[in-house]
């Protein structure tokens, strides 16, 4: 879905306004809390700090700003008063806010504590993969020479992509068009052409 120079503009807005919800999560210490107390307190600095709203709280009936998946949870773990973060965790946090009718998302994964050399390895790879995927956005390119670069990365790490989840446009909805499903089989046509 093409955008306006305008609609961009607000996009922009809620895009800054959720990179200082990850800022202040830079300065917070995790280890201890729970992963519903960090959804507690991302809930009220995009409320009460920022003056946005929470875009994925109440869609799709979900109850929570945030997903929060620890460790072995590949993504959208669900915030629980029960599960803490401890030393040596790998925590991402998937966060979505909407101001001015234009929702921004996106995710960070924290480093807590002592962490193992496997984990802060697999986490330097992982974004290495996602640089060389977003190196690929130019004019005339192609979705699957995003997926085509973001897998090359990982294999010749040792790793693998999880293919049960794709990548979704955004804009005045939280799931735009286009669907990302097939970015790595449209990359291996590329390649193989």
């Amino acid at each position: 879905m093409v955008k306006t120079h305008d609609e961009l503009a607000l996009m922009r807005i809620s895009g800054r306004l959720l990179a200082r919800v990850f800022e202040m999560l830079d300065e917070t210490d995790l280890a201890g809390m729970s992963t519903l107390a960090i959804n507690d307190l991302v809930e009220r600095f995009i409320t009460h700090d920022l003056a946005a709203r929470p875009a994925s709280k109440g869609q799709y009936g979900f109850k929570f700003v945030l997903n929060c998946s620890i460790n072995q949870v590949v993504c959208h773990g669900v915030p629980d008063a029960g599960t803490i973060v401890r030393d040596g965790d790998i925590i991402n946090l998937d966060i979505t806010l909407e101001k001015n009718g234009f929702i921004a998302d996106s995710s960070k994964t924290y480093l807590v504590g002592e962490v193992a050399p496997v984990a802060r390895r697999l986490v330097r790879v992982a974004q290495e993969a996602m640089w060389q995927g977003i190196r690929q956005v130019k004019p005339g390119a192609h979705l699957g020479d995003i997926g085509f670069a973001i897998e090359r990365h990982a294999k010749r790490h040792g790793y693998s992509v999880v293919r049960e989840y794709c990548g979704h446009g955004i804009g005045r909805e939280m799931h735009e068009a286009p669907e990302v499903m097939e970015l790595r089989q449209a990359g291996q046509r590329r390649a193989a052409a």
